[in-house]
Protein backbone atom coordinates (compact mmCIF):
# COMPACT_ATOMS: atom_id res chain seq x y z
CA UNK A 1 0.00 0.00 0.00
CA UNK A 2 0.86 3.90 0.07
CA UNK A 3 0.90 5.99 2.91
CA UNK A 4 -1.88 9.03 2.99
CA UNK A 5 1.18 10.77 3.02
CA UNK A 6 1.75 9.67 -0.85
CA UNK A 7 -0.67 11.69 -2.03
CA UNK A 8 -1.87 15.31 -1.76
CA UNK A 9 -4.56 16.44 0.75
CA UNK A 10 -6.92 18.69 -1.23
CA UNK A 11 -6.57 17.11 -4.82
CA UNK A 12 -8.36 18.56 -7.59
CA UNK A 13 -10.57 15.52 -9.15
CA UNK A 14 -13.72 14.84 -8.03
CA UNK A 15 -13.06 10.81 -6.71
CA UNK A 16 -10.22 12.64 -5.32
CA UNK A 17 -11.63 14.97 -3.49
CA UNK A 18 -14.31 12.59 -1.73
CA UNK A 19 -10.98 10.92 -0.35
CA UNK A 20 -9.81 14.52 1.54
CA UNK A 21 -11.92 14.15 4.60
CA UNK A 22 -10.79 10.54 5.86
CA UNK A 23 -7.03 11.88 4.53
CA UNK A 24 -7.72 14.49 6.88
CA UNK A 25 -8.99 12.65 9.92
CA UNK A 26 -5.60 9.67 8.99
CA UNK A 27 -3.20 12.90 9.28
CA UNK A 28 -4.69 14.29 12.24
CA UNK A 29 -3.97 10.94 14.07
CA UNK A 30 -8.26 10.70 14.55
CA UNK A 31 -8.06 6.84 13.59
CA UNK A 32 -11.51 5.80 14.68
CA UNK A 33 -13.14 8.96 13.19
CA UNK A 34 -10.63 8.23 9.80
CA UNK A 35 -12.35 4.21 9.92
CA UNK A 36 -15.69 5.49 10.26
CA UNK A 37 -15.38 8.00 6.92
CA UNK A 38 -13.66 5.96 5.34
CA UNK A 39 -16.05 3.31 5.55
CA UNK A 40 -19.02 5.67 4.66
CA UNK A 41 -16.96 6.56 1.69
CA UNK A 42 -16.39 3.41 0.40
CA UNK A 43 -20.36 2.28 0.59
CA UNK A 44 -21.37 5.34 -1.26
CA UNK A 45 -18.16 4.76 -3.99
CA UNK A 46 -17.28 1.30 -3.56
CA UNK A 47 -15.59 1.44 -7.07
CA UNK A 48 -12.92 3.91 -5.61
CA UNK A 49 -9.93 1.81 -5.60
CA UNK A 50 -7.83 4.23 -3.34
CA UNK A 51 -10.34 4.28 -0.74
CA UNK A 52 -9.90 0.69 -0.22
CA UNK A 53 -5.82 0.79 -0.81
CA UNK A 54 -5.41 3.90 2.18
CA UNK A 55 -7.66 2.15 4.53
CA UNK A 56 -6.12 -0.84 4.26
CA UNK A 57 -2.90 1.30 4.93
CA UNK A 58 -4.32 3.16 7.89
CA UNK A 59 -5.40 -0.07 9.39
CA UNK A 60 -2.03 -1.14 8.42
CA UNK A 61 0.28 1.47 10.66
CA UNK A 62 -2.67 1.18 13.10
CA UNK A 63 -1.76 -2.49 13.83
CA UNK A 64 -5.31 -3.66 12.94
CA UNK A 65 -4.43 -6.48 11.66
CA UNK A 66 -7.11 -8.66 11.83
CA UNK A 67 -9.69 -5.36 10.50
CA UNK A 68 -7.17 -4.88 7.65
CA UNK A 69 -8.00 -8.88 6.60
CA UNK A 70 -11.60 -8.00 6.81
CA UNK A 71 -11.19 -5.27 4.82
CA UNK A 72 -9.13 -6.94 2.13
CA UNK A 73 -12.33 -9.52 2.12
CA UNK A 74 -14.50 -6.94 1.59
CA UNK A 75 -12.43 -6.30 -1.31
CA UNK A 76 -12.61 -9.18 -2.69
CA UNK A 77 -16.38 -9.14 -2.35
CA UNK A 78 -16.47 -5.95 -4.54
CA UNK A 79 -13.36 -6.06 -6.90
CA UNK A 80 -14.01 -9.96 -7.61
CA UNK A 81 -10.86 -11.76 -8.43
CA UNK A 82 -8.83 -9.39 -9.67
CA UNK A 83 -5.34 -7.86 -9.24
CA UNK A 84 -5.74 -5.59 -6.33
CA UNK A 85 -7.97 -7.93 -4.41
CA UNK A 86 -5.84 -10.83 -4.35
CA UNK A 87 -2.89 -7.67 -3.33
CA UNK A 88 -5.38 -6.20 -0.70
CA UNK A 89 -5.63 -10.19 1.39
CA UNK A 90 -1.70 -10.82 0.25
CA UNK A 91 -1.14 -7.72 2.21
CA UNK A 92 -3.01 -8.28 4.94
CA UNK A 93 -1.47 -11.85 5.20
CA UNK A 94 1.64 -10.32 5.62
CA UNK A 95 0.68 -8.23 8.91
CA UNK A 96 -0.60 -11.30 10.13
CA UNK A 97 2.52 -13.11 9.76
CA UNK A 98 0.97 -16.03 7.58
CA UNK A 99 3.85 -15.46 4.58
CA UNK A 100 2.83 -19.20 2.56
CA UNK A 101 -0.96 -17.81 2.26
CA UNK A 102 0.51 -14.07 1.77
CA UNK A 103 2.64 -15.68 -0.66
CA UNK A 104 0.40 -17.62 -2.72
CA UNK A 105 -2.03 -14.62 -3.01
CA UNK A 106 0.68 -12.46 -4.53
CA UNK A 107 1.82 -15.04 -6.93
CA UNK A 108 -1.97 -15.35 -7.55
CA UNK A 109 -2.05 -11.07 -8.14
CA UNK A 110 0.66 -11.54 -10.39
CA UNK A 111 -0.74 -14.13 -12.63
CA UNK A 112 -3.66 -11.63 -12.85
CA UNK A 113 -2.45 -8.52 -13.28
CA UNK A 114 1.55 -8.49 -14.05
CA UNK A 115 1.87 -4.87 -14.38
CA UNK A 116 0.48 -3.81 -11.45
CA UNK A 117 3.06 -2.28 -9.54
CA UNK A 118 1.78 -2.56 -6.00
CA UNK A 119 1.65 -6.66 -6.05
CA UNK A 120 5.60 -6.71 -7.03
CA UNK A 121 5.88 -4.04 -4.20
CA UNK A 122 3.61 -6.31 -1.52
CA UNK A 123 5.56 -8.97 -2.82
CA UNK A 124 8.71 -7.34 -2.30
CA UNK A 125 7.81 -6.81 0.85
CA UNK A 126 6.55 -10.18 1.97
CA UNK A 127 9.88 -11.49 0.70
CA UNK A 128 11.88 -9.21 2.82
CA UNK A 129 10.02 -10.17 5.74
CA UNK A 130 10.99 -14.00 5.82
CA UNK A 131 14.38 -12.83 4.61
CA UNK A 132 14.46 -13.83 1.10
CA UNK A 133 16.41 -10.79 0.22
CA UNK A 134 17.18 -11.43 -3.35
CA UNK A 135 13.59 -12.25 -4.18
CA UNK A 136 12.57 -8.81 -2.32
CA UNK A 137 15.01 -6.84 -4.67
CA UNK A 138 14.14 -8.65 -7.84
CA UNK A 139 10.12 -7.63 -6.59
CA UNK A 140 10.78 -4.08 -5.63
CA UNK A 141 13.03 -3.50 -9.08
CA UNK A 142 9.77 -4.60 -11.05
CA UNK A 143 7.60 -2.29 -9.55
CA UNK A 144 10.03 0.81 -9.64
CA UNK A 145 10.28 -0.27 -13.10
CA UNK A 146 6.44 0.07 -13.68
CA UNK A 147 5.52 2.61 -10.77
CA UNK A 148 8.89 5.14 -9.71
CA UNK A 149 7.48 5.43 -6.38
CA UNK A 150 9.52 6.79 -3.26
CA UNK A 151 7.99 4.33 -0.82
CA UNK A 152 9.53 1.08 -3.27
CA UNK A 153 12.78 3.02 -3.01
CA UNK A 154 12.80 3.19 0.93
CA UNK A 155 11.85 -0.54 1.24
CA UNK A 156 14.63 -1.15 -1.02
CA UNK A 157 17.11 0.50 1.47
CA UNK A 158 15.53 -1.11 3.90
CA UNK A 159 16.76 -4.61 2.37
CA UNK A 160 20.04 -3.93 1.31
CA UNK A 161 20.67 -2.53 4.87
CA UNK A 162 19.36 -5.59 6.44
CA UNK A 163 21.82 -7.47 4.28
CA UNK A 164 25.09 -4.76 5.15
CA UNK A 165 24.74 -3.33 1.80
CA UNK A 166 25.43 -0.16 3.65
CA UNK A 167 26.42 2.56 0.77
CA UNK A 168 23.88 0.88 -1.63
CA UNK A 169 21.43 1.09 1.32
CA UNK A 170 21.84 5.06 1.46
CA UNK A 171 22.13 5.39 -2.45
CA UNK A 172 18.15 3.93 -2.18
CA UNK A 173 17.39 5.98 0.25
CA UNK A 174 18.89 9.27 -1.18
CA UNK A 175 16.41 8.63 -3.88
CA UNK A 176 13.64 7.86 -2.15
CA UNK A 177 14.25 11.99 -0.35
CA UNK A 178 15.03 12.86 -3.89
CA UNK A 179 11.87 11.38 -5.18
CA UNK A 180 9.42 12.35 -2.57
CA UNK A 181 6.56 14.68 -3.00
CA UNK A 182 5.70 15.63 0.64
CA UNK A 183 7.60 16.83 3.52
CA UNK A 184 6.87 13.59 5.49
CA UNK A 185 7.99 11.34 2.75
CA UNK A 186 11.53 13.28 2.76
CA UNK A 187 11.83 13.82 6.13
CA UNK A 188 11.74 10.00 6.79
CA UNK A 189 13.99 9.24 3.82
CA UNK A 190 16.71 11.43 5.64
CA UNK A 191 16.40 9.92 8.66
CA UNK A 192 16.50 6.25 7.26
CA UNK A 193 19.90 7.97 5.45
CA UNK A 194 21.27 8.94 9.15
CA UNK A 195 20.17 5.69 10.63
CA UNK A 196 22.51 4.10 7.81
CA UNK A 197 25.28 5.75 7.98
CA UNK A 198 25.24 4.88 12.28
CA UNK A 199 24.77 1.09 10.81
CA UNK A 200 27.86 1.77 8.69
CA UNK A 201 29.86 2.31 11.67
CA UNK A 202 29.83 -1.27 12.85
CA UNK A 203 30.59 -2.79 9.35
CA UNK A 204 32.06 -5.01 8.17
CA UNK A 205 28.94 -6.44 10.40
CA UNK A 206 25.57 -6.77 9.34
CA UNK A 207 22.68 -5.15 11.38
CA UNK A 208 21.56 -9.22 12.83
CA UNK A 209 25.16 -8.84 14.16
CA UNK A 210 24.94 -6.38 16.03
CA UNK A 211 23.72 -6.83 19.84
CA UNK A 212 20.61 -5.04 20.70
CA UNK A 213 22.39 -2.03 22.50
CA UNK A 214 24.06 -1.00 19.25
CA UNK A 215 20.90 -1.38 17.12
CA UNK A 216 19.02 1.08 19.67
CA UNK A 217 21.78 3.67 19.00
CA UNK A 218 22.02 2.69 15.13
CA UNK A 219 18.13 3.22 14.93
CA UNK A 220 17.38 6.28 17.16
CA UNK A 221 21.29 7.97 17.68
CA UNK A 222 20.82 7.52 21.29
CA UNK A 223 23.34 5.84 23.07
CA UNK A 224 22.70 3.07 25.94
CA UNK A 225 24.87 3.26 29.07
CA UNK A 226 24.56 -0.82 30.18
CA UNK A 227 24.83 -2.28 26.92
CA UNK A 228 26.92 -5.28 27.89
CA UNK A 229 25.32 -8.39 29.04
CA UNK A 230 25.51 -9.06 32.71
CA UNK A 231 24.16 -11.16 35.49
CA UNK A 232 22.25 -8.38 36.98
CA UNK A 233 19.71 -5.50 35.87
CA UNK A 234 21.52 -2.34 36.27
CA UNK A 235 20.48 -0.04 39.52
CA UNK A 236 19.60 3.47 39.04
CA UNK A 237 22.55 4.38 41.24
CA UNK A 238 24.99 2.34 39.34
CA UNK A 239 23.21 3.83 35.86
CA UNK A 240 23.82 7.74 37.22
CA UNK A 241 27.31 6.91 38.43
CA UNK A 242 28.16 5.65 34.62
CA UNK A 243 26.31 8.83 32.94
CA UNK A 244 28.63 10.74 35.47
CA UNK A 245 31.74 9.02 34.27
CA UNK A 246 30.37 9.65 30.58
CA UNK A 247 29.53 13.14 31.19
CA UNK A 248 33.56 13.83 32.41
CA UNK A 249 34.93 11.82 29.72
CA UNK A 250 32.87 14.12 27.30
CA UNK A 251 33.37 17.43 29.41
CA UNK A 252 29.67 17.98 30.00
CA UNK A 253 28.35 20.57 31.90
CA UNK A 254 24.81 21.30 32.77
CA UNK A 255 23.38 24.39 34.49
CA UNK A 256 20.03 22.83 36.53
CA UNK A 257 18.75 19.80 36.24
CA UNK A 258 14.77 18.79 35.68
CA UNK A 259 12.99 15.82 37.42
CA UNK A 260 10.10 15.02 34.65
CA UNK A 261 8.02 11.62 36.37
CA UNK A 262 7.71 10.00 39.49
CA UNK A 263 11.04 10.98 41.78
CA UNK A 264 13.80 8.31 42.74
CA UNK A 265 15.86 8.64 44.99
CA UNK A 266 19.48 8.82 42.50
CA UNK A 267 18.00 12.03 41.11
CA UNK A 268 19.11 13.90 43.76
CA UNK A 269 22.56 11.78 43.76
CA UNK A 270 22.85 13.14 40.32
CA UNK A 271 22.19 16.73 40.63
CA UNK A 272 24.98 16.79 43.07
CA UNK A 273 27.46 14.97 40.83
CA UNK A 274 26.66 17.19 37.88
CA UNK A 275 27.34 20.12 40.04
CA UNK A 276 23.84 21.92 39.38
CA UNK A 277 20.70 22.59 41.25
CA UNK A 278 17.53 20.43 40.78
CA UNK A 279 14.96 22.83 39.58
CA UNK A 280 11.03 22.46 38.35
CA UNK A 281 10.07 22.43 34.93
CA UNK A 282 8.15 26.70 34.53
CA UNK A 283 12.25 27.19 36.01
CA UNK A 284 13.39 25.21 32.49
CA UNK A 285 16.08 27.75 30.82
CA UNK A 286 17.78 26.52 27.41
CA UNK A 287 20.21 28.97 27.87
CA UNK A 288 21.95 27.28 30.78
CA UNK A 289 21.72 23.97 28.88
CA UNK A 290 19.11 21.56 30.97
CA UNK A 291 19.58 18.16 31.67
CA UNK A 292 16.26 16.40 31.63
CA UNK A 293 15.81 13.28 34.03
CA UNK A 294 13.18 10.97 33.76
CA UNK A 295 12.49 7.29 35.31
CA UNK A 296 10.97 6.23 31.81
CA UNK A 297 9.77 8.47 28.81
CA UNK A 298 6.76 10.06 29.47
CA UNK A 299 5.54 9.95 25.40
CA UNK A 300 2.04 11.43 26.44
CA UNK A 301 2.90 14.06 28.90
CA UNK A 302 2.95 17.41 26.85
CA UNK A 303 5.21 19.32 29.73
CA UNK A 304 7.99 16.24 28.43
CA UNK A 305 7.51 16.41 24.65
CA UNK A 306 7.38 20.45 24.66
CA UNK A 307 10.61 20.47 27.16
CA UNK A 308 12.49 17.72 24.82
CA UNK A 309 11.77 19.24 21.39
CA UNK A 310 12.74 23.20 22.73
CA UNK A 311 16.08 21.59 23.27
CA UNK A 312 16.83 19.86 19.85
CA UNK A 313 14.99 23.03 18.57
CA UNK A 314 17.78 25.10 20.12
CA UNK A 315 20.46 22.32 19.88
CA UNK A 316 21.37 22.47 23.94
CA UNK A 317 21.10 20.06 26.86
CA UNK A 318 20.13 16.50 27.03
CA UNK A 319 17.14 14.07 28.03
CA UNK A 320 18.74 11.24 29.81
CA UNK A 321 15.66 8.20 30.72
CA UNK A 322 16.81 5.69 33.45
CA UNK A 323 14.99 2.86 31.08
CA UNK A 324 13.60 2.90 27.88
CA UNK A 325 11.13 -0.03 26.53
CA UNK A 326 13.16 -1.68 23.85
CA UNK A 327 10.39 -2.43 21.24
CA UNK A 328 9.33 1.91 21.14
CA UNK A 329 12.50 3.07 19.39
CA UNK A 330 10.36 5.32 17.03
CA UNK A 331 9.78 8.54 18.06
CA UNK A 332 12.33 8.42 20.84
CA UNK A 333 12.71 11.82 22.89
CA UNK A 334 15.24 10.42 24.79
CA UNK A 335 18.95 11.27 24.22
CA UNK A 336 21.16 8.68 26.52
CA UNK A 337 18.81 5.67 27.94
CA UNK A 338 20.14 3.83 30.95
CA UNK A 339 19.02 0.30 30.28
CA UNK A 340 16.81 -1.36 27.95
CA UNK A 341 13.65 -3.02 29.51
CA UNK A 342 11.16 -5.89 27.84
CA UNK A 343 7.73 -5.87 29.33
CA UNK A 344 8.71 -3.30 31.89
CA UNK A 345 11.65 -5.24 33.40
CA UNK A 346 15.20 -3.93 32.92
CA UNK A 347 17.48 -6.48 30.78
CA UNK A 348 20.76 -7.87 33.03
CA UNK A 349 23.07 -5.43 31.88
CA UNK A 350 26.22 -4.12 32.68
CA UNK A 351 27.58 -0.73 31.71
CA UNK A 352 29.63 0.32 29.02
CA UNK A 353 30.67 3.94 29.57
CA UNK A 354 33.39 3.63 26.98
CA UNK A 355 30.94 2.38 24.26
CA UNK A 356 28.27 4.95 25.31
CA UNK A 357 31.05 8.06 25.30
CA UNK A 358 31.89 6.78 21.59
CA UNK A 359 28.11 6.41 20.69
CA UNK A 360 27.85 10.07 21.16
CA UNK A 361 30.46 11.25 19.52
CA UNK A 362 29.10 9.58 16.77
CA UNK A 363 28.27 12.19 13.44
CA UNK A 364 24.98 10.77 13.51
CA UNK A 365 24.63 10.64 17.54
CA UNK A 366 21.13 12.53 18.67
CA UNK A 367 24.26 14.65 20.34
CA UNK A 368 25.81 15.60 17.32
CA UNK A 369 26.15 19.56 17.31
CA UNK A 370 24.36 20.37 20.55
CA UNK A 371 25.53 22.40 23.34
CA UNK A 372 26.30 20.44 26.13
CA UNK A 373 27.70 23.50 28.66
CA UNK A 374 26.05 26.86 30.03
CA UNK A 375 26.10 29.72 27.87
Amino acid sequence: MRTTASYDLFPDARSERALARARWLAREGRTKDAQTAYDELLVSKPELRAGWAEYFELLRISGLKDEALQLADRARATFGETGFAFTLRGAALTELGRYPEALAELEHAVEVDPDFALVWHELGYAAYKIGDRNRALLALDRAFALEPHTDTLKLRGQVLREAGRYQAAEVAFEGAAQAAEHTEQRDDAEREIVATRRYASFAPRRPDDLTPAERWFANTGAAVLASTLGPVAPSDETLVATFAEVAASADWHFGQVILLGPEFPACNDLAYRMGAPMVTPSAFDPGVCPLIVGLRPLVADKTWTGIAGRLADRATGLVLVMEHPAEDWLGTTADIVGVLTDANKRRARAPNPTQALGETKHAGSRLSGRRLRPL
